[in-house]
């Protein structure tokens, strides 16, 4: 039930990453460099964490990347994050350190749903920015993605 529940949360996170990724497309010439900034963190920090559990080769936080990448960054980190959902025990521990170089430990569970929760956060920053520079934020709350 547990991994169903991160499956969703993990669609939901795709969803309006993909949908946030659009607005700023279709608005470029308007988006300010903070939100170009925000929305590459938010998709930095998921492949982060992914990477964590995978123990792979992660992104700098705050890189940016080419613009007409972002999809496909989205996309693989979709993927990466629902392959570890369904094949992992979400209880299981690992060791890691954070981008100054401090080791911490947590469950699996709590790095996914870190990544889910931090992209909320971002993308509700996106959307101030978007509003400040005249464009209409786009609705991105759980509980419309479900209606």
């Amino acid at each position: 039930m547990m991994k169903e529940k991160l499956v969703d949360l993990f669609e939901y996170t795709y969803h309006f990453n993909k949908e946030m990724i659009k607005v700023i497309s279709e608005n470029f010439s308007k988006v300010d460099e903070k939100a170009i900034s925000l929305i590459n963190h938010t998709l930095n920090a998921q492949q982060i964490w992914n990477s964590r559990v995978l123990s792979e080769t992660s992104f700098e936080v705050w890189q940016i990347n080419p613009f007409e990448k972002l999809d496909k960054i989205n996309h693989e980190n979709f993927q990466k994050s629902i392959q570890i959902v369904q094949n992992s025990d979400l209880d299981k521990r690992i060791e890691y350190q954070n981008s100054r170089g401090t080791a911490f430990e947590n469950s699996i569970f709590e790095m996914l749903f870190q990544a889910v929760n931090h992209s909320t956060y971002h993308r509700g920053q996106i959307n101030s920015l978007l509003k400040q520079n005249g464009i209409e934020p786009i609705l991105t709350d759980y509980i419309f993605y479900k209606r």
